[in-house]
Protein backbone atom coordinates (compact mmCIF):
# COMPACT_ATOMS: atom_id res chain seq x y z
CA UNK A 1 0.00 0.00 0.00
CA UNK A 2 2.21 3.12 -1.12
CA UNK A 3 2.52 5.77 0.86
CA UNK A 4 3.06 9.52 0.12
CA UNK A 5 3.70 12.32 2.75
CA UNK A 6 2.21 15.45 1.63
CA UNK A 7 2.93 19.27 2.48
CA UNK A 8 -0.18 21.54 2.19
CA UNK A 9 0.05 25.75 2.67
CA UNK A 10 -2.59 27.43 4.86
CA UNK A 11 -1.84 30.86 4.51
CA UNK A 12 1.82 31.34 5.85
CA UNK A 13 1.59 28.22 7.77
CA UNK A 14 2.35 24.49 6.89
CA UNK A 15 0.65 21.19 7.68
CA UNK A 16 1.53 17.65 6.85
CA UNK A 17 -0.67 15.48 5.33
CA UNK A 18 -0.28 11.51 4.67
CA UNK A 19 -2.24 9.66 1.98
CA UNK A 20 -2.37 6.30 2.05
CA UNK A 21 -3.46 4.30 -1.32
CA UNK A 22 -4.50 0.84 -3.04
CA UNK A 23 -3.01 -0.56 -5.31
CA UNK A 24 -4.97 0.93 -8.41
CA UNK A 25 -7.35 3.75 -8.53
CA UNK A 26 -9.15 4.42 -5.53
CA UNK A 27 -13.09 3.92 -5.09
CA UNK A 28 -12.85 6.42 -2.30
CA UNK A 29 -10.95 8.47 -0.80
CA UNK A 30 -11.63 9.58 3.13
CA UNK A 31 -9.91 13.16 4.76
CA UNK A 32 -9.42 12.32 8.26
CA UNK A 33 -8.82 14.63 10.67
CA UNK A 34 -7.54 14.02 14.39
CA UNK A 35 -9.26 14.68 17.73
CA UNK A 36 -7.86 17.73 19.40
CA UNK A 37 -5.40 16.33 21.84
CA UNK A 38 -3.89 14.13 19.46
CA UNK A 39 -2.27 14.57 16.20
CA UNK A 40 -1.03 12.76 12.20
CA UNK A 41 -0.15 10.16 14.55
CA UNK A 42 -3.77 9.43 15.70
CA UNK A 43 -4.33 5.27 16.77
CA UNK A 44 -7.56 5.34 14.89
CA UNK A 45 -5.98 6.94 11.52
CA UNK A 46 -3.15 5.01 11.77
CA UNK A 47 -5.75 1.60 11.75
CA UNK A 48 -7.78 3.36 9.01
CA UNK A 49 -4.40 3.51 7.18
CA UNK A 50 -4.24 -0.60 7.45
CA UNK A 51 -7.77 -1.04 6.45
CA UNK A 52 -9.35 1.08 3.86
CA UNK A 53 -6.80 0.52 1.20
CA UNK A 54 -7.54 -3.03 1.97
CA UNK A 55 -10.74 -2.43 0.69
CA UNK A 56 -10.07 -0.13 -2.36
CA UNK A 57 -9.99 3.22 -0.12
CA UNK A 58 -7.60 5.68 -0.14
CA UNK A 59 -6.62 7.71 3.14
CA UNK A 60 -5.68 11.45 4.02
CA UNK A 61 -4.98 11.91 7.61
CA UNK A 62 -3.65 15.44 8.27
CA UNK A 63 -2.94 17.05 11.69
CA UNK A 64 -3.56 21.19 12.47
CA UNK A 65 -0.92 24.01 12.71
CA UNK A 66 -0.68 23.77 16.82
CA UNK A 67 -0.20 19.86 15.98
CA UNK A 68 2.19 20.84 13.74
CA UNK A 69 3.99 23.46 16.32
CA UNK A 70 3.29 21.09 18.78
CA UNK A 71 1.41 23.73 20.86
CA UNK A 72 -1.31 22.57 23.50
CA UNK A 73 -4.02 24.29 22.62
CA UNK A 74 -5.69 24.11 19.61
CA UNK A 75 -5.97 26.71 16.67
CA UNK A 76 -8.57 29.33 16.48
CA UNK A 77 -11.93 28.11 14.81
CA UNK A 78 -11.25 30.01 11.09
CA UNK A 79 -8.29 28.47 10.98
CA UNK A 80 -9.05 25.28 11.81
CA UNK A 81 -11.88 25.55 9.02
CA UNK A 82 -8.96 27.35 7.15
CA UNK A 83 -6.79 24.15 7.32
CA UNK A 84 -9.88 22.03 6.10
CA UNK A 85 -10.79 23.50 3.16
CA UNK A 86 -6.56 23.90 1.98
CA UNK A 87 -6.52 20.29 2.62
CA UNK A 88 -9.31 19.38 0.68
CA UNK A 89 -8.30 21.63 -1.97
CA UNK A 90 -4.54 20.14 -1.90
CA UNK A 91 -6.01 16.13 -2.06
CA UNK A 92 -9.56 16.01 -3.81
CA UNK A 93 -9.29 13.36 -5.79
CA UNK A 94 -9.95 13.32 -9.44
CA UNK A 95 -12.60 10.33 -9.41
CA UNK A 96 -14.45 8.30 -6.84
CA UNK A 97 -16.03 9.82 -3.99
CA UNK A 98 -14.89 11.60 -1.36
CA UNK A 99 -15.47 11.68 2.32
CA UNK A 100 -14.62 14.13 5.29
CA UNK A 101 -14.79 13.99 8.72
CA UNK A 102 -13.03 12.84 11.87
CA UNK A 103 -12.64 11.94 15.20
CA UNK A 104 -14.12 14.41 17.86
CA UNK A 105 -12.87 17.98 17.38
CA UNK A 106 -11.25 16.84 14.07
CA UNK A 107 -14.76 16.13 12.10
CA UNK A 108 -16.71 19.11 14.26
CA UNK A 109 -14.46 21.46 12.03
CA UNK A 110 -15.42 19.09 9.14
CA UNK A 111 -19.08 19.53 9.76
CA UNK A 112 -18.27 23.23 9.79
CA UNK A 113 -16.95 23.64 6.79
CA UNK A 114 -19.32 21.33 4.85
CA UNK A 115 -22.04 23.21 6.25
CA UNK A 116 -20.49 26.26 5.07
CA UNK A 117 -20.53 24.96 1.07
CA UNK A 118 -17.13 23.15 1.00
CA UNK A 119 -18.31 20.25 -1.23
CA UNK A 120 -17.96 16.26 -0.43
CA UNK A 121 -20.07 13.41 -0.95
CA UNK A 122 -20.40 12.38 2.54
CA UNK A 123 -19.20 13.22 6.12
CA UNK A 124 -18.43 10.82 8.60
CA UNK A 125 -18.33 12.00 12.35
CA UNK A 126 -16.83 10.03 14.82
CA UNK A 127 -17.17 10.53 18.71
CA UNK A 128 -18.39 14.23 17.86
CA UNK A 129 -18.40 16.18 21.03
CA UNK A 130 -22.00 17.67 20.73
CA UNK A 131 -22.38 18.36 24.34
CA UNK A 132 -19.07 19.60 26.26
CA UNK A 133 -18.73 18.00 29.93
CA UNK A 134 -17.07 21.58 30.67
CA UNK A 135 -17.98 25.13 30.69
CA UNK A 136 -19.13 27.10 28.50
CA UNK A 137 -21.47 23.83 27.88
CA UNK A 138 -22.94 24.91 24.92
CA UNK A 139 -24.61 21.99 22.51
CA UNK A 140 -22.57 22.05 18.78
CA UNK A 141 -25.78 21.45 16.70
CA UNK A 142 -26.29 24.74 15.74
CA UNK A 143 -24.69 24.08 11.98
CA UNK A 144 -25.91 20.73 11.63
CA UNK A 145 -29.31 21.09 9.91
CA UNK A 146 -27.50 22.91 6.95
CA UNK A 147 -25.60 19.76 5.92
CA UNK A 148 -27.47 18.20 3.26
CA UNK A 149 -24.64 15.31 2.16
CA UNK A 150 -24.90 11.94 3.49
CA UNK A 151 -23.85 12.06 7.28
CA UNK A 152 -22.74 9.52 9.70
CA UNK A 153 -22.40 9.78 13.31
CA UNK A 154 -20.58 6.84 15.02
CA UNK A 155 -20.66 7.70 19.08
CA UNK A 156 -20.19 5.67 22.14
CA UNK A 157 -22.87 4.80 24.44
CA UNK A 158 -20.38 6.04 27.42
CA UNK A 159 -19.22 9.32 25.44
CA UNK A 160 -19.40 12.03 28.22
CA UNK A 161 -19.49 14.64 25.20
CA UNK A 162 -22.57 13.63 24.59
CA UNK A 163 -25.70 13.72 26.83
CA UNK A 164 -27.78 10.26 26.72
CA UNK A 165 -30.54 10.31 23.64
CA UNK A 166 -29.10 14.05 22.45
CA UNK A 167 -27.40 12.96 19.39
CA UNK A 168 -30.33 11.27 18.40
CA UNK A 169 -32.55 14.52 18.28
CA UNK A 170 -30.35 15.48 16.44
CA UNK A 171 -29.83 13.28 13.45
CA UNK A 172 -33.79 13.20 13.53
CA UNK A 173 -33.68 16.90 12.41
CA UNK A 174 -30.28 16.54 9.38
CA UNK A 175 -31.74 15.82 6.22
CA UNK A 176 -29.45 12.88 5.66
CA UNK A 177 -27.94 11.31 8.74
CA UNK A 178 -27.32 8.68 10.41
CA UNK A 179 -26.41 7.26 13.68
CA UNK A 180 -24.83 3.62 14.89
CA UNK A 181 -24.45 3.77 18.77
CA UNK A 182 -21.45 1.49 19.87
CA UNK A 183 -22.23 -0.38 22.66
CA UNK A 184 -19.93 0.79 25.92
CA UNK A 185 -17.30 2.81 24.13
CA UNK A 186 -16.51 6.06 25.76
CA UNK A 187 -15.55 9.31 24.07
CA UNK A 188 -11.66 7.90 22.99
CA UNK A 189 -13.38 4.25 21.72
CA UNK A 190 -12.43 2.39 25.16
CA UNK A 191 -14.54 -0.34 26.36
CA UNK A 192 -14.59 -1.50 29.96
CA UNK A 193 -12.73 -5.06 30.88
CA UNK A 194 -16.24 -5.99 32.00
CA UNK A 195 -17.28 -5.51 28.39
CA UNK A 196 -15.41 -8.31 26.91
CA UNK A 197 -13.92 -6.09 24.17
CA UNK A 198 -10.81 -4.22 23.58
CA UNK A 199 -10.77 -0.32 21.86
CA UNK A 200 -9.52 -2.37 18.56
CA UNK A 201 -12.51 -4.33 18.41
CA UNK A 202 -14.36 -0.92 18.85
CA UNK A 203 -12.13 0.53 15.75
CA UNK A 204 -13.33 -2.99 13.76
CA UNK A 205 -16.67 -1.82 14.02
CA UNK A 206 -16.26 2.02 13.48
CA UNK A 207 -14.33 1.05 10.23
CA UNK A 208 -16.87 -1.99 8.92
CA UNK A 209 -20.02 0.59 9.55
CA UNK A 210 -18.29 3.13 7.61
CA UNK A 211 -17.16 1.13 4.72
CA UNK A 212 -21.01 -0.21 4.52
CA UNK A 213 -22.00 3.60 4.45
CA UNK A 214 -19.53 4.41 1.72
CA UNK A 215 -20.93 2.03 -0.51
CA UNK A 216 -24.75 2.94 0.01
CA UNK A 217 -23.80 7.21 -0.85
Amino acid sequence: MPEEKISITVGEKTVSAIRTSPDGDARFTFVYAPGAGSNINDPFGKYLSSRLPAAGGSLVRFQFPYMEAEKRGPDRAPLLEETWRAVIDKVRPNSGKLVVGGRSMGGRIASRVVAQGTQADGLALLAYPLDPPRPPATPRNGHLPDIAVPTLFCSGTRDNFVAPGSLAIVVDGMPNAVLHELEGADHGFAVLKSSGRTREDVLQEVTDVMLRWVEGI
